[in-house]
């Protein structure tokens, strides 16, 4: 499935700035309509990949009970060493930022924070990093 979105993204200064999502394979479909969208790039060491995914399909699903909450999906590129994208579509952006204060948002990353602390003990770089950001949509 090909997905494009158009979107736009407040730059600080007053202007938007429009992105355009693509070369990635949706996971899921992607709705419309939707009022405030957070976006998280995850960038995954090679060897990591596999277990990125593994987690994403055992997901806890603990956003899904958040107020506020309509839908997420999950991208992953279809070039190598591309970004996984994390697509989650809220009613406002105040119920987005109450699931990244929540005890379900530690609960719903609990294994891949678990990963990342390993690595570090291990005198290791992280697995993956992360990159949120969040958006208006534009059209959909």
């Amino acid at each position: 499935m090909e997905c494009r979105m158009q979107i736009r993204q407040s730059t600080g200064t007053g202007e938007r700035m429009r992105m355009k999502v693509e070369d990635t394979t949706a996971v899921s479909a992607i709705p419309v309509q939707k009022n405030f969208v957070a976006i998280n790039y995850i960038s995954c060491k090679s060897d990591y990949r596999e277990r990125f995914e593994e987690l994403f399909g055992s997901r806890a699903h603990a956003i899904d009970r958040m107020p506020g909450f309509i839908d997420m999906c999950v991208l992953k590129p279809q070039t190598r060493g591309g970004d996984y994208l994390i697509v989650s579509f809220w009613e406002t952006e105040t119920a987005f930022k109450s699931w990244t204060q929540s005890p379900e948002f530690l609960e719903g990353h609990r294994r891949g924070f678990e990963d990342i602390h390993k690595a570090k003990q291990r005198g290791e770089e992280p697995p993956m990093k992360s990159d949120f950001r969040t958006y208006e949509v534009l059209a959909g």
